[in-house]
């Protein structure tokens, strides 16, 4: 299992991501979720995986190959010009293109062979950037190569195991919440799909794109020493006791 989340504010946007791929009394397995393709000044992209390590492993390389998951002709009919990546995309909508290209390629090459083994083709994608002169966008890439957009309205994607991590995000972050409280409210969401699932795990990888600056503005790995991290779970845990000992109890 994993867990993933993608934020965008008013002034960027906040990824965050754990590495346990396999949970159990005698194995645990830790891989990155996160990839980043930077071009610094002219453009930044935090792509963040979910689903089968083997299919999510194949979609990356073939994202980093020179001529990666340039749309054909019959997944868009008409479309014309050299091949896009996600390093020459002339827009971020076009960058999930890309990526949805990709994931449908790996489809075609090896969704028989799972099938034939028992096997899902499952994968899925939380890709966030800004491209110069642009405005940041989120997006969520299915596992059939679709995708949809973060909106006002909406604007937080998760991957994974979401539902322990989800009633902070919906109760305190808006698009107007600062990149600092986006981030803070991110890792107490992560700290709580760790306390309730084992499947879930450290470390994390953090990255935020601060608006207008097109690099990674923060790009650091937290363990279990992060001084912050561990201020954030014993805080957030001490205030939800606290909280909770001050409600008025029943009188039925």
């Amino acid at each position: 299992m994993t867990y993933c989340i993608g934020m965008l504010v008013d002034t960027g946007l906040v990824m965050l991501s754990d590495s346990r791929t396999n949970a159990g009394v005698d194995q645990v397995s830790t891989y990155r979720k996160m990839f980043t393709f930077v071009r610094p000044g002219e453009r930044a992209m935090v792509l963040m995986s979910a689903g089968n390590l083997a299919t999510t492993q194949a979609v990356v390389n073939l994202l980093t190959e020179t001529k990666a998951a340039e749309p054909t002709e019959a997944d868009d009919p008409g479309r014309t010009g050299s091949a896009a990546t996600l390093l020459t995309a002339d827009d971020m909508f076009d960058a999930a293109r890309v990526v949805g290209s990709a994931l449908r390629e790996i489809y075609r090459r090896d969704a028989k062979a799972l099938e034939s083994q028992g096997h899902e083709f499952n994968a899925s994608f939380i890709l966030g950037g800004q491209i110069r002169g642009q405005l940041p966008r989120l997006f969520h890439i299915y596992s059939a190569g679709n995708f949809i957009e973060a909106t006002t309205d909406t604007n937080y994607f998760q991957l994974g195991e979401s539902k322990y991590g989800k009633p902070i995000i919906d109760r305190v972050i808006s698009r107007s919440s600062s990149l600092s409280q986006a981030a803070k409210c991110a890792l107490v969401s992560m700290d709580s799909t760790i306390r309730s699932n084992l499947s879930v795990g450290l470390p994390l990888d953090l990255a935020i794109i601060k608006r207008d600056e097109c690099r990674l503005h923060t790009h650091l790995s937290i363990d279990g020493d992060n001084p912050y991290f561990s201020l954030i779970r014993r805080r957030w845990g001490e205030a939800l006791q606290e909280v909770f000992s001050e409600l008025p109890n029943p009188s039925w």
